[in-house]
């Protein structure tokens, strides 16, 4: 039999394609690949699009659209290379019996026919369904007895009569019309033919292959993952039966991956809704591949690619820069941009256990990341003291393989690469050590025209500089784009001026270097002259050096950006020749540091500093607002804008996240006063504050009230707080935040605890620790229960004894009375009791004594008791008349 498509297909096709190589390769070197349900052909050096069909040596046109209706796909990689794919299923595709398709046609490449010829044997699932880049297609068996094939196409007709795919034998059945769902517009099947839909019965399978983005088709969100969908009733009459035959396809869309810069993730729904007719089924089958050709454990394992049959979705992931895609270069206002692009593919087959039909899924999905920007750079190589080369070395990188040197203008003209060689230039293609970059590398003499000499006798030096455009090219697609350098180096036998500097959590520290030069420049701190009166606030000087001590927040900084606990700061350092104001020497230096912006205090109160970042230049900081746009801040400058607001008032939300309350607020510009920058976008400002309160945290303080002995001398109110923390080591440098916990020690290893008094700022006051025991429950009067500190002092039955760890001053610790540590090892718990589960918690009754009016004899100072302890079982007793807080610490897991 001839071609099985009917109306508006052609048995015979040719496709004619543009190359821009010269020479043919043989057939055997594009020998096609039967993979399954699709078919593979690779030619080499196609630059061109498929762009004719050619049907008795007549040309016709062959649009997108047409190729998609065909079940043809081209694509074309870095380099233009084309890779053609077809369905087994395609217009060209001949068979009788559907076991063993093929097909025989040629390609035009260059004005030359090459002949394609490949046969295919597969075995048919009951319903075969195929994804691809730009069609999706359905397959079924069919059950319905003679179905009339669709008739034929005329040769040499560029389209028949689309309705003749309708008409039948008097004694068959006859394709009459498609309902699509669920919108149930019925057409006939010439209808349908002429919307650029395929449909077409063979020996035994129907077929429908729709282009995406028809509008029968619609989007369904299936686990999460939005996919298209194409649902029809394909109706068959005879002269008193009507037979109908369902025909859906479900293809995954863009939205179904996402993108990290080292690592692709592609979603597909394991049960994929539309396509099954109950819950029921058994997945037999699962594969991933590469441009549509499966991979085996290996060959997977040595590209680091995974694949996991989860229970909701099925979970492709592809390292970005693996093997099997490819790098793409892009440009776009003369900058210089990267994708990576790869096609993997899904191949799943199930079985329905109600229906017993099994479905083969393939779906073959081009993936290209986001582009990238990437910067280049010149890269100068040349030796200080310039010997044995006598010349300019450098390089200009990194780029992807496709890009090309076309040209170098200089201040003496436009040279080609092979005229830069020839002048000796010594121009060299540079690629990376894994051959996926490239960089071009070129050595100009010193004593060449294009280069600029400029001798300083007083400073005992030459310099060389060279100004060039580099004129490069992206292939195939030719698109050209320029990049400017300057290269110098200066020969000298003095030690020039340099500028280094460091920070720490306040301030940058600039130090600039005279060399063995006497310092003939002035210098700019952040674009301001350094004045004497500037110079008293920031300089110190030195023999050969001065220092510049500049706090992160003064005015000759640049603030870059702030988070919940840092502002990152820049500063700029220039030196300028006093006569010419040319830079002779310029420095930045950028440092993050670490300020608590936002603040919470217990009785509700919130406080934010909003800083004036360098993206918002136009920015009023005291027109900013909270989210009630009637709370301004308390107190603004040029710079910064300070809150102080109530955690129930302007505008905060609340919301409850396990033990704790989430208090978050907006610091914002209004829309009435947001100013449109040079690029057309508002210079908005958004900055997120929030708090973090603990919902069930009580802290309690017993008194008994006595006759006073003497009268005070003044009187005073504050409130006193009493936090416990846990440290992440020994140190007592770094602490557990409330996010982090639960908090997990292993056995051997010791639990680092500090209570602090805060509030307070007497130095006379001491924090004193009473008792402190541990429960596996955050009541604190639970059993069972371990003492680990008895009025004061270390419980002495305890084999494992806690330790105190003496705290000394520092920039943290302002008075060291206000502060206990000890450590707790872990095995203490593990001996007493048989219900032992795997988390603790750690309470503490604590004494704030004043020396003014101590409490009895807890005020000497930590473990004065030591004698009066009492031995034996594990109790905790406390007497009533003794003021006290309590403290306890969060869920510990002990692992």
């Amino acid at each position: 039999m001839g071609c099985f498509l009917g109306s508006g297909w052609f048995c015979i096709l040719m496709v004619s394609v543009s190359v821009k190589a010269q020479q043919m390769s043989s057939t055997k070197d594009h020998k096609p690949e039967c993979l399954g349900n699709i078919v593979r052909l690779h030619v080499a050096a196609v630059l061109g699009n498929v762009n004719s069909i050619v049907n008795d040596s007549k040309v016709i046109e062959l649009t997108p659209n047409l190729a998609a209706q065909c079940g043809f796909r081209y694509k074309f990689d870095r380099m233009g290379n084309a890779m053609l794919f077809a369905s087994l299923l395609n217009c060209l595709a001949q068979s009788k019996d559907d076991k063993t398709l093929n097909l025989a046609t040629q390609l035009r490449l260059h004005g030359k026919l090459m002949p394609v010829d490949y046969t295919c044997s597969y075995t048919w699932a009951s319903r075969e369904i195929l994804c691809d880049d730009v069609y999706m297609e359905v397959s079924v068996r069919r059950t319905l007895p003679e179905i009339q094939s669709l008739s034929e196409q005329r040769a040499g007709a560029r389209f028949s009569d689309p309705r003749g795919g309708a008409k039948a034998a008097a004694s068959g059945y006859k394709m009459s019309k498609v309902v699509f769902s669920p919108s149930n517009k019925a057409l006939r099947v010439d209808e349908v033919q002429r919307k650029g839909y395929a449909i077409a019965n063979t020996p035994t399978r129907l077929v429908l292959r729709s282009p995406h983005g028809k509008e029968e088709t619609y989007l369904q969100n299936v686990a999460g993952v939005p996919m298209k969908v194409l649902s029809t009733s394909i109706f068959f009459e005879q002269k008193w039966l009507v037979a109908q035959v369902d025909a859906t396809v479900a293809c995954p869309t863009q939205g179904s991956v996402t993108f990290t810069p080292e690592l692709i993730t592609w979603y597909l729904p394991r049960h994929i809704d539309p396509l099954f007719s109950s819950d029921a089924f058994t997945m037999l089958e699962l594969y991933m591949g590469i441009d549509g050709k499966r991979l085996d454990k290996q060959e997977m394992a040595a590209r680091k690619y995974s694949v996991s049959l989860m229970e909701v979705h099925v979970i492709v992931k592809i390292p970005v820069g693996a093997v099997g895609g490819y790098y793409k270069s892009h440009v776009q206002d003369n900058q210089y941009f990267s994708t990576y692009a790869i096609e993997p593919m899904l191949e799943l087959l199930w079985i329905e256990e109600d229906s017993h039909e099994d479905t083969r899924y393939k779906v073959l999905f081009p993936i290209t990341t986001p582009p990238v920007a990437r910067p280049l750079l010149v890269l100068n190589y040349t030796p200080l003291d310039a010997v044995p080369e006598q010349a300019l070395v450098f390089k200009l990188g990194t780029f992807n393989l496709d890009v090309e040197l076309v040209n170098v203008t200089l201040s003496t003209g436009v040279l080609t690469v092979a005229e830069c060689n020839a002048r000796g230039f010594n121009v060299q293609e540079e690629m990376s050590e894994d051959n996926l970059s490239k960089s071009f590398s070129m050595a100009v003499p010193f004593m060449d025209p294009a280069v600029f000499h400029e001798n300083r006798p007083e400073q005992g030096v030459t310099s060389f500089t060279l100004h060039l455009i580099y004129g490069l090219v992206v292939l195939p697609e030719n698109m050209a784009f320029s990049h400017s350098a300057s290269v110098n180096a200066i020969l000298m036998n003095v030690v020039p001026h340099s500028i280094s500097g460091v920070c720490d959590q306040e301030n940058f520290y600039i130090t600039v270097n005279y060399g063995n030069q006497a310092p003939l420049f002035e210098v700019m701190v952040g674009g301001w002259l350094l004045t004497a009166e500037l110079a008293e606030q920031y300089v110190t000087e030195g023999e050969s050096r001065i220092t510049l001590t500049v706090p992160f927040s003064a005015p000759q900084t640049v603030f870059e950006s702030i988070h919940a606990s840092a502002v990152r700061s820049r500063l700029s350092v220039a030196l300028l020749n006093p006569f010419t104001n040319v830079t002779m020497k310029d420095f930045t230096l950028g440092c993050t540091f670490h300020k608590r912006l936002t603040e919470c205090f217990s009785n509700g109160t919130m406080t934010a500093l909003a800083v004036k970042v360098e993206s918002t230049p136009s920015l009023n900081p005291g027109q900013l607002t909270l989210t009630d746009r009637s709370c301004g801040p308390d107190y603004s400058d040029d710079r910064f804008a300070y809150f102080s607001f109530n955690v129930n008032s302007c505008g905060t939300t609340r919301k409850f996240i396990d033990d704790l309350i989430l208090y978050e607020n907006e610091i914002s510009l209004p829309d009435k006063l947001k100013v449109k920058t040079a690029s057309g976008l508002d210079d908005d400002y958004h900055l997120t504050v929030s708090c973090y309160y603990m919902i069930n945290n009580t802290q309690s303080l017993a008194y008994h009230r006595k006759p006073c002995n003497n009268e005070p001398s003044a009187k005073t109110e504050s409130q006193l707080l009493v936090v416990m923390r846990i440290a992440t080591d020994a140190s007592y440098k770094t602490f557990h935040q409330v996010e982090e916990y639960p908090v997990v020690r292993y056995l051997r290893q010791p639990l680092h605890i500090e209570v602090e008094l805060t509030r307070s700022t007497d130095p006379e006051v001491e924090l004193v620790l009473d008792h402190c025991w541990a429960t596996l429950d955050k009541d604190r009067n639970s059993k069972p229960r371990w003492n680990l500190i008895i009025k004061g002092c270390e419980y002495p039955e305890d084999p494992y004894r806690v330790v105190f760890n003496t705290v000394v001053a520092d920039s943290r610790v302002l008075y060291p009375s206000h502060f206990k540590r000890f450590e707790v090892h872990i095995a203490a718990f593990t001996g007493d009791v048989d219900e032992l589960t795997d988390k603790i918690f750690v309470h503490c009754d604590v004494f704030i004594c004043d020396p003014s009016s101590p409490v009895k004899g807890q005020c000497s100072g930590q473990c004065v008791n030591q004698n009066n302890s009492k031995r034996g079982q594990r109790q905790v007793k406390s007497t009533a008349e003794e003021p006290r807080l309590y403290i306890s610490s969060g869920v510990i897991f002990l692992a």
